[in-house]
């Protein structure tokens, strides 16, 4: 299962839900369809009957949720979807859920650990690495990021390792 956002509220009182969405465009999330919502640690299916950007917010009718009291009971829930639902991308185009875990060495083979988590800056992606130390390393492909080995689970990066 990839993870595609959370549950982060509730809207109105007819079961609405706010969501707090992890893909690059913010209403991109809507776009799939069955969402598999993580409750007690259980994967359970809910179909999107309706979706939409509600000012700086995103909420979604589910079906089966028709109260506030059972939106309420959905709050923090992980949304995701099977790994089928995702586009197929163009080569040299990642998923930051298959970055993760990933070895990151220097071109000259020095071990910076792995893969933690990724965040957006505006100018560039970052990827927060840890190993001895946690480093900051922009996703900057040519330039920092030399090369990403899906099968081997290594990106090889042109980054000192005293920054």
């Amino acid at each position: 299962m990839i993870i595609l956002g959370k549950i982060a509220g509730v809207f109105g009182v007819k079961g609405w839900v706010k969501v707090f969405s992890h893909t690059e465009q913010r209403d991109g999330i809507l776009g799939y369809n069955p969402w598999f919502l993580r409750i007690a640690g259980e994967w359970q299916v809910f179909k999107v009957l309706v979706g939409q950007a509600q000012g700086k917010i995103l909420v979604a009718q589910l079906q089966g949720i028709d109260t506030r009291e059972q939106a309420e009971r959905l709050l923090g829930c992980e949304i995701a979807i099977p790994r089928e639902q995702l586009q197929s991308l163009r080569d040299g185009e990642y998923y930051w859920a298959d970055l993760k875990g990933m070895r990151v060495v220097t071109d000259t083979g020095v071990d910076f650990g792995v893969v933690d988590s990724l965040f957006e800056t505006g100018a560039n992606d970052v990827m927060v690495v840890n190993g001895e130390r946690e480093r900051l390393v922009p996703w900057i492909m040519g330039d920092v990021i030399k090369s990403v080995s899906l099968d081997d689970r290594i990106i090889v990066v042109d980054w000192d390792p005293d920054f």
